[in-house]
């Protein structure tokens, strides 16, 4: 691949920052192997990624749809988060068998739990195919053209790779569309849950703790891969047998010291690097603030309830996990692009770039700056539309989400039983109904819409506002509440019982009452302004930006010639690698880099839903038991990295330079939180549970010894190269 094109944004040629900075494509490591064997590094480029023969990244996993995982023994276990395993650990949680309180443990394969669509992919390989696709594109008159051009070359391409059918492929456009890589996978469709500790552990610390340091939080969770007897994907069964990997990560137990090296392999999900200094304003000045309002007003309902009762708490956990960690991390974004003087250093970027456009006279170049600027201020209200709108529907209250899913049968129903296909879409509807209603609490719902209502119809440009808002005002004189309280006293859709009667009676009448339904009318008036009147503006102007960004980070790569160039991150394999190392990120500010079990019972606040220690946590710790994973008296718990990450690198292996593996990255300090638009090699450090912690956990805490013996424990000391470990059933 070539280096211009794929190594991307904007570093000085300095190997202290290109340790700390950068998501670097596998295809690209033999670059920047000898930077990271100088560093500590003690693997070649082909140890970590071959096509040819087994690798690092054959142990590396993209879990569901954003999370990373790897592979830690023959019998294709998986360790991730317990934060990525949340959704799922939650839905195998009841009154009865609180899997999130009490942390769940499969005592044998038998035990371990199925989770219908979740799903465990490898990278089989990855080619530079840009070559091919420019050549493709070589004739193109517009922007139409090319696009149906590249198009048509990415099928013939994809079509080629997956010739073997059970592989799949996609093309991924780097660099807003200057480079192109065919990226071959292969997902296996049956992943089951084997363990994940109790909250007091998985979660311990809560909000309080999420995006700071120090940390305590033993945040991970265990999966493992099965497969058919062929070991190729098959949908679940019981006759499908554990996986076994071309590679699966050692473990290293002799840990890990201040300045260590170290390597995260993982699926970051986005950064946004290049950036003009017009968008970064948008986010620093409206995006960011209006979406943090939002979820604050939102939180605050949710929290209570959920400290109301232990119904409410496990209904509302997995929802208030995924509303509040993007919250927070906001807050730290915002504070760190204002402490960096994000917008100055933008601007003096955008002050050379365009000097340095001049003075080579290449036109596109010259005039790009100009072009960005023009086309985000343009797009700026649908921007906050859209952000309303995913915020106020998709994050807030649940019952238009729900409502939405009766389009179909409410306005196409008699279409439906003409084709012969009513039954089935009401059978779709009464599955989803049982799903939903296990996890919803009406006047939890409801509280949630009154707080929110307010902030959308304030914020929310008159032009684009769905038509409900019209009805709040002229039939309640713009008395929010009054609407709210209205709609959830006359909806069907709020209740279970009433939506099973509605779909077993289903009729014609049935279908007028879903259409004049209130709860309805408002979740198809928020659909239609968001689909009718914001979404094709946004995406004609963001198709517009598209273009114009292509061009400026061209212009950066021949502009700048001596600095380098690494592609944002895009849920693509990538490496980053670093030290084990603490941070000054503040005035009288140090942070360590490591934690203990120590804090974690300095911490303990019995009966507090955050800090609450489980009383066996607190046996070992009093009676220093920590078998083979303790050291000098303690047992270590969480350690920082200068690793280059954000989301989707959670559950990333973080590995020593013989490719060990010595945590599981979790999260970034809250003043790493600007990192994925402009990165501070002196703040910005990743934070992971340190493996010996994990270990710890699942052998002595919870007894579960017979996973511990699965894997493959290393040590450079002599008399614990061969652990013996307890079988606890």
């Amino acid at each position: 691949m070539k280096r211009t094109a794929l190594l991307a944004l904007i570093l000085p040629l300095s190997l202290t920052l290109q340790a700390k900075e950068g998501m670097w494509l596998p295809t690209v490591l033999a670059s920047i192997e000898d930077d990271m064997q100088a560093m500590g590094l003690q693997l070649t480029a082909e140890d970590i990624y071959s096509v040819n023969q087994g690798s690092l990244k054959d142990a590396i996993v993209l879990f569901g749809g954003g999370c990373t995982a790897e592979v830690i023994s023959k019998e294709g276990l998986i360790l991730t988060n317990h934060h990525c395993g949340f959704g799922a650990i939650q839905s195998h949680s009841s009154l009865e068998h609180d899997h999130l309180k009490n942390g769940f443990w499969a005592g044998d394969r038998a035990a371990e739990l199925m989770n219908e669509g979740l799903t465990a992919t490898f990278v089989v390989r990855m080619e530079d195919v840009t070559s091919r696709m420019m050549e493709a594109i070589a004739g193109a008159s517009d922007e139409a053209a090319r696009e149906s051009a590249l198009a048509e070359v990415a099928e013939k391409l994809v079509a080629e790779a997956t010739a073997e059918g059970h592989l799949n492929a996609v093309i991924r456009a780097f660099n807003y569309g200057n480079s192109y890589l065919l990226i071959v996978t292969e997902t296996y469709r049956d992943v089951r849950l084997v363990g994940a500790p109790p909250s007091g552990i998985g979660k311990f610390g809560g909000d309080t703790d999420n995006w700071m340091w120090p940390r305590h939080t033993g945040d991970f969770s265990l999966f493992r891969i099965y497969a058919g007897p062929d070991n190729l994907p098959a949908d679940p069964a019981p006759t499908n047998v554990p996986f076994r990997p071309r590679h699966s990560l050692p473990i290293a137990l002799d840990g890990v010291k201040e300045g260590d090296f170290a390597m995260i392999f993982g699926f970051p999900g986005r950064t946004q690097r290049y950036l003009s200094s017009y968008e970064v304003r948008h986010i620093m000045e409206r995006q960011d603030p209006l979406r943090i309002r939002m979820r604050k007003a939102s939180l605050a309902v949710i929290d209570q309830a959920m400290r109301s009762d232990d119904r409410t708490r496990i209904q509302y956990a997995a929802k208030q996990s995924r509303i509040s960690n993007a919250y927070k991390k906001w807050i730290g974004e915002l504070r760190g692009l204002k402490e960096l003087d994000a917008l100055d250093q933008k601007r003096a970027l955008e002050q050379e770039y365009q000097r340095r456009a001049d003075s080579a006279g290449v036109d596109r170049f010259q005039g790009v700056l100009q072009d960005l600027e023009g086309i985000q201020q343009e797009v700026a209200p649908y921007s906050d539309a859209r952000d309303l709108f995913v915020e106020f529907v998709y994050y807030g209250p649940e019952v238009l989400r729900f409502a939405e899913r009766f389009r179909q049968v409410a306005e196409d129903w008699e279409q439906l039983e003409e084709d012969g296909k009513l039954d089935a879409e009401l059978e779709k509807l009464r599955k989803g109904a049982q799903a939903h209603f296990k996890d919803y609490d009406r006047d939890v719902d409801r509280r949630v819409f009154k707080a929110l209502l307010p902030l959308f119809r304030e914020a929310i440009a008159p032009e684009l506002a769905p038509e409900f808002l019209s009805t709040v005002q002229s039939r309640f004189k713009g008395d929010t509440d009054a609407y709210v309280d209205a709609l959830y006293e006359e909806t069907l859709l709020a209740s279970e019982e009433d939506v099973m009667d509605l779909l077993d009676g289903w009729n014609k009448r049935a279908a007028k009452q879903v259409a004049a339904d209130p709860a309805y009318t408002a979740a198809r008036s928020c659909f239609t302004a968001y689909l009718e009147r914001v979404r094709p503006e946004y995406e004609r102007l963001g198709g517009e930006q598209e273009v114009a960004m292509r061009t400026y980070v061209e212009g950066l790569s021949s502009l700048f010639p001596e600095r380098v160039f690494w592609p944002d991150a895009n849920s693509t394999l990538r490496l980053s690698y670093g030290r084990v190392e603490g941070s000054k990120p503040r005035d009288a500010v140090t942070y360590l880099p490591f934690t203990t079990l120590d804090g974690v019972v300095d911490k303990h606040v019995p009966g507090d839903p955050e800090f609450d220690v489980p009383a066996r946590l607190l046996e070992l710790h009093a009676a220093k038991d920590f078998g083979p994973y303790g050291e000098e008296g303690t047992m270590p718990v969480c350690f920082t990295a200068s690793l280059h990450t954000t989301g989707g690198n959670s559950g990333s292996p973080v590995l020593d330079g013989r490719g060990r593996l010595i945590g599981l990255n979790f999260d970034r300090s809250w003043e790493s939180t600007m990192s994925d638009i402009l990165f501070d090699p002196a703040k910005c450090r990743n934070i992971a549970v340190d493996i010996r912690y994990v270990l710890f956990i699942i052998d002595k805490f919870a007894g579960a010894g017979h996973l511990v013996a699965e894997m493959e424990l290393q040590s450079d000391a002599e008399a614990m190269r061969t652990i013996e470990l307890p079988i606890h059933r």
